[in-house]
């Protein structure tokens, strides 16, 4: 009876003689010479020159001397001429990362040394200091509130050499604690180091998780933190409440910079708003555009709104818009404006302006009513009586006979007559009954001086 291998065991015997091959081209190769390093509560990063016999992985925890004094450090790669392997890098791709990372303000340091691979008894030490960290923050704080200087303590790092101490503060101004520098050094019996930093840093030095689900970017991976505007938020339409797109250290997120570049591309691609363009279905109007899906949205000269890629999209055929015609006229035919009303020969004067002819302010629309009012009504009233009517006022007034003494009786009747003017409305005729009643008054004044006149030459 023939024996088939199960495909179980062809798998695992191709991923054993794999992990073999890649043990033994490990132990062919030399130990590196110099190891990228991690250190710090800055998570500042450095190349350090290595001459033990080791190798170890990323990762692996390091005792390393540095510009600050004996700390324990994390293994980041190695940078040997065996680039070749997954673990380790070339110094031409170590200094590509740096200058696109940051270039001059990337924290890179050259100055120290990896001195060997830490010991079960070099990270039992590091823990005891992590637990005396928090005593050693109190006590700043309480020499802080006893020197009454405006600062906060935020953090306190000891090393590992017991060299120094390092407190980290934030304050808004500069602070002179050279007295209480002195006071610290006594207190702890070593070298104290006062550093002051930002919210950033100090969302670096404590934050642990954003809201993304992620470890916060300054702490993980991010060294150089640049300042974001406003404007990369309204570029990405994403949301413009602060505390929506604002981080652990109150500041505007730092994820709002990693996109900002594509979205400034992707901008200048798209046609400017309100502006004429021509598509597969016509000219239009642009109306709205989007960055990420590269359309345009454009209101056609027919009136429709449709999006277009911005592929099909062409110069107009037309730079403006046909007229297009009005809803209850006619297709085809042009509607006609109204004409505007033609000013009269008696050109109005302004209110705040004086006549020019005579210099005076002018009057109001009412007065300006009376007058044309009385204008008409002398007017009707001298065609009426006539050349009669002046005729016997002249002889009344001249010989006071009985023709001038009829003139109280007989008046009101005429200038009744003579004011109907025909087909007039009746509300002008009362009015103008009123006026000529008054000048009817002064005739019969008239009249009668002339009677008194008559009665005295008989």
């Amino acid at each position: 009876m023939p024996i088939h291998p199960l495909p179980q065991f062809e798998e695992d015997l191709a991923t054993y003689l794999k992990e073999k091959e890649d043990r033994e081209a490990y132990e062919r190769l030399n130990a590196p010479t110099s190891i990228v390093v991690r250190f710090g509560y800055m998570r500042m990063v450095g190349e350090f020159p290595y001459t033990g016999e080791a190798k170890p992985g990323c990762g692996s925890k390091l005792v390393v001397k540095t510009h600050r004094g004996t700390e324990i450090g994390e293994m980041l790669t190695s940078t040997c001429p065996n680039s070749g392997c997954s673990k380790s890098v070339s110094r031409k791709e170590m200094l590509e990362y740096i200058e696109n990372s940051g270039g001059r303000q990337y924290p890179f340091y050259e100055r120290g040394k990896v001195l060997r691979i830490a010991t079960p008894d070099d990270l039992n030490a590091q823990e005891k200091l992590e637990q005396q960290k928090n005593e050693m923050r109190i006590v700043a704080k309480r020499h802080v509130e006893r020197s009454g200087l405006p600062m906060q303590v935020i953090e306190a790092e000891p090393l590992l050499g017991g060299e120094r101490v390092v407190v980290y503060f934030g304050a808004e101004d500069r602070i002179d604690f050279r007295d209480l520098v002195q006071d610290l050094q006594q207190e702890f019996g070593t070298k104290v180091e006062l550093r002051q930093v930002g919210a950033r840093d100090e969302a670096r030095i404590t934050a642990d998780y954003e809201r993304c689900g992620q470890y916060c970017c300054c702490k993980n991976f991010l060294k150089v933190l640049k300042p974001v505007s406003m404007k990369s938020a309204k570029v990405q339409k994403a949301t413009l409440d602060p505390l929506k797109i604002s981080g652990r250290c109150g500041r505007l997120m730092c994820c709002l910079r990693y996109e900002d570049e594509t979205y400034e591309a992707l901008r200048k691609n798209l046609p400017h708003r309100k502006s004429r363009v021509g598509t597969p279905d016509g000219d239009g109007i642009v109306i709205s555009t989007q960055i990420l899906t590269q359309l345009a949205l454009v209101r056609l000269d027919d009136g429709t709104d449709a999006a277009f890629p911005i592929e099909n999209l062409t110069p107009p055929e037309f730079k403006t818009a046909p007229e297009r015609p009005a809803p209850g006229s006619s297709r085809g035919t042009k509607t006609k404006r109204a004409r505007k009303p033609e000013r009269s020969s008696t050109s109005e004067t302004p209110k705040d302006k004086p006549s020019p002819a005579t210099g005076e302010a002018p009057t109001t629309k009412k007065k300006r009513r009376r007058r044309r009012r009385r204008r008409t009504g002398e007017q009707g009233e001298n065609a009426g009586s006539g050349g009669n009517a002046t005729q016997g006022d002249q002889g009344s007034k001249s010989s006071g006979g009985p023709a001038g003494g009829s003139g109280p009786d007989a008046s009101p009747k005429a200038e009744s007559d003579a004011g109907s003017g025909g087909d007039r409305p009746k509300k002008k005729r009362k009015r103008r009954r009123r006026r000529r009643g008054g000048s009817g008054e002064g005739g019969t004044n008239n009249g009668g001086a002339g009677d008194s006149g008559g009665s005295n030459d008989a």
